[in-house]
C-alpha cells in the first residue's frame, strides 16, 4: 500500500456522519506570507510590556516560549492534511498558513532569545516543551492533531480579537516598538487565518466528538501548561518576589488583567471561547474583517506604519489545480 493510501485508510477511521456542508472557498481571500526583520535587542526589551504588569506580562512571555512548539505542531499537521484537500483555494490558504506559522515560530524564537538575557527560564522551558511535544502531542494520531490544531487556532483567534478591540494595550507600550510590533503582527495574522484549520478539519472529518477532544487538549495546553509556566516565571527570575509585597500587589492586578470577568483577556472572552462547543460553530461567526482592514491600513499600508518599517517581503502562494 502506498503512502497516500495509508494516509486515507488511517483518516477514514475518524470520518463520521456529522460532516458539515462546506462553504464556497472561491469566495475566500488569498492569504499572503509576510517576512519581517525586527532585529531584537535585549537592551531595548520591556519585560513588563503588558500594561506595566510583571505578572500579566509573564503570561505572554510564557506563551511566546511555548507557542514556537505549538506552531511546529500546526505546521507538521497542516502539511500532512494538505495532501487530502481537493479545493485549490483551500490548499493555497493552508500553504499560506504554514508559511505564516513558520515565520511566527522563527521570530518568536528570536524574541525569546532576548528574554534569556533578562534571566527568563527560556532554555528550561524549551526543554520541558520539547519533552511534551516530542514524546506526547506529536505522537498523537493525525486526525487528533488536526482537531487539536483547530482548537489551538480558536484560542489564538479569541486572543487576537480581544487585542484588536483593546488597542490601548499596545498604545501604552511606548518604549519598546519592536515588542509592540511583534505582538500586533501576530495578532493580525492569527485573525487573518483563523478559519483555515477549522475549514480543513470540517472538510476532512466534521466529527463533533473528535473536535471536542481536540478542544479539550488545546484548553489543557493553553490554560494548563502556559499558565503554569507563567506563574513560575516571576519566581524563577527573582526568588525575592516570594516575599515582596509590591510583587504580590502587582500579581493581584495581573490576575484581574488576565481573568477579570469584566475586561480580562480570558475572563471577558470566556463566552467566545465556549462558543466553540456549538455543533454549528464557525470561526467567522465572530466577524473581525473591519478590524483587519483597520490594522492593515494602520500598520502595513501607511509609510509610517509600525509593521511597514520591519517588513522585508510579502508573497502570495500560487493557486494550483488539485
Amino acid at each position: 500500500m502506498n503512502a497516500p493510501a495509508i494516509k486515507s485508510s488511517v483518516f477514514a477511521k475518524f470520518k463520521t456522519k456529522n460532516q458539515v456542508v462546506i462553504r464556497d472557498f472561491s469566495k475566500k481571500d488569498l492569504i499572503p506570507i509576510r517576512h519581517f526583520d525586527f532585529k531584537f535587542n535585549a537592551a531595548d526589551l520591556n519585560d513588563k510590556f503588558y500594561l506595566h504588569s510583571e505578572f500579566a506580562s509573564a503570561y505572554f512571555e510564557a506563551l511566546s516560549i511555548f507557542l514556537t512548539f505549538g506552531e511546529d505542531l500546526v505546521i507538521e499537521t497542516a502539511r500532512y492534511h494538505r495532501d487530502f484537500l481537493t479545493d485549490p483555494i483551500l490548499k493555497q490558504r493552508v500553504t499560506a498558513l504554514i508559511g505564516q506559522e513558520a515565520i511566527h515560530s522563527k521570530i518568536h524564537d528570536e524574541w525569546n532569545d532576548t528574554l534569556i538575557e533578562h534571566n527568563f527560564p527560556v532554555t528550561f522551558y524549551r526543554f520541558l516543551a520539547k519533552q511534551v511535544f516530542d514524546h506526547g502531542l506529536l505522537k498523537l494520531p493525525q486526525p487528533m492533531k488536526l482537531s487539536m490544531m483547530a482548537g489551538i487556532e480558536h484560542f489564538t483567534a479569541v486572543l487576537a480579537e480581544y487585542m484588536m478591540k483593546h488597542e490601548s494595550v499596545f498604545d501604552l507600550i511606548t518604549d519598546d516598538d519592536k515588542t509592540k510590533a511583534m505582538w500586533q503582527w501576530h495578532m493580525l495574522e492569527e485573525s487573518e487565518h483563523k478559519d483555515i484549520a477549522y475549514d480543513v478539519y470540517q472538510t476532512l472529518s466534521g466529527s463533533y466528538v473528535l473536535r471536542m477532544s481536540g478542544f479539550a487538549l488545546a484548553t489543557l495546553v493553553i490554560f494548563g501548561g502556559v499558565s503554569a509556566g507563567a506563574v513560575a516565571i516571576p519566581f524563577l527570575r527573582k526568588p525575592s518576589n516570594l516575599i515582596r509585597p509590591a510583587f504580590w500587589k502587582d500579581a493581584v492586578r495581573g490576575v484581574g488583567l488576565l481573568f477579570g470577568p469584566r475586561d480580562g483577556v480570558f475572563g471577558s472572552t470566556f463566552g467566545h471561547i465556549l462558543d466553540y462547543v456549538r455543533p454549528d460553530f464557525h470561526p467567522n461567526d465572530h466577524d473581525t474583517s473591519e478590524y483587519l482592514v483597520y490594522y492593515k491600513e494602520k500598520l502595513l499600508t501607511r509609510k509610517d506604519g509600525l509593521l511597514a518599517r520591519y517588513l522585508t517581503k510579502e508573497i502570495i502562494p500560487k493557486v494550483k489545480a488539485a
